[in-house]
């Protein structure tokens, strides 16, 4: 019988997998400029190699991300060194804030074609807990509010300036929520769009200094 898949075994598997692919050729990607062919390729190929060894759900369009069970609740990115980067659903405002509700597992790589190969060096493997998934600047700058004693007012004001997402009495809540809990400093860039814009470039800097962020590199 197969073990249950814990997340600590999850960010330890993620290293290994890393280090199995980066030494294939992974011909079937050779030409290709697509990343999302790309990073589709390495998503399954990861779930694969954990079906193997692991009893774990993975998730559906219900479920909205990769591997839902509640005490893995990940969801898997594969982006190019490039430009780190990709796409989440947009549910709500409050995800620029208090996070985007569930941790992120990304695997940041470099792709190489040569003559007959096609290589994958994996440059980053990072964990970010849920806790740290919110926009850096924005939770440093309502932090600091806080802490100078902003009141729900200056907070909706602050919402508008940087272009949050909602209405007057959307913001009002939000303010509302921040007063009473005030959000953890996220780490992750977070631009607007009908769906999140997530940017990894301060994440895969840090240098597990942080809790929460575990980063390895190749």
């Amino acid at each position: 019988m197969k073990q249950k898949l814990e997340l600590n075994m999850l960010i330890t598997e993620a290293k290994k997998f890393c280090e199995i692919e980066a030494k294939k050729n992974h011909i079937q990607l050779w030409g290709t400029t697509d990343g999302k062919a790309v990073g589709t390729y390495v998503e399954h190929k990861f779930k694969q190699y954990l079906k193997e060894k692991y009893e774990f759900t993975i998730g559906n369009s219900a479920s909205g991300i990769d591997l839902p069970d509640y005490d893995i609740n990940t969801d898997i990115k594969v982006t190019s060194i490039k430009q780190p980067q990709s796409s989440c659903p947009y549910k709500d405002s409050k995800q620029k804030i208090f996070g985007l509700g569930y941790n992120l597992l990304v695997f940041v790589y470099d792709k190489v074609d040569s003559e007959n190969e096609c290589k994958l060096h994996f440059i980053n493997c990072t964990f970010i807990n849920a806790d740290r998934t919110a926009d850096y600047t924005t939770t440093k700058r309502i932090n600091e509010m806080i802490n100078d004693g902003a009141n729900k007012e200056d907070l909706m004001g602050y919402f508008i300036d940087r272009a949050i997402p909602g209405d007057e009495i959307t913001l009002s809540n939000l303010a509302d929520l921040v007063i009473e809990n005030t959000p953890n400093q996220g780490y992750l860039t977070i631009s607007n769009a009908l769906q999140w814009r997530l940017q990894y470039a301060r994440v895969i800097s840090l240098n597990n200094e942080i809790e929460g962020v575990i980063n390895v590199n190749f």
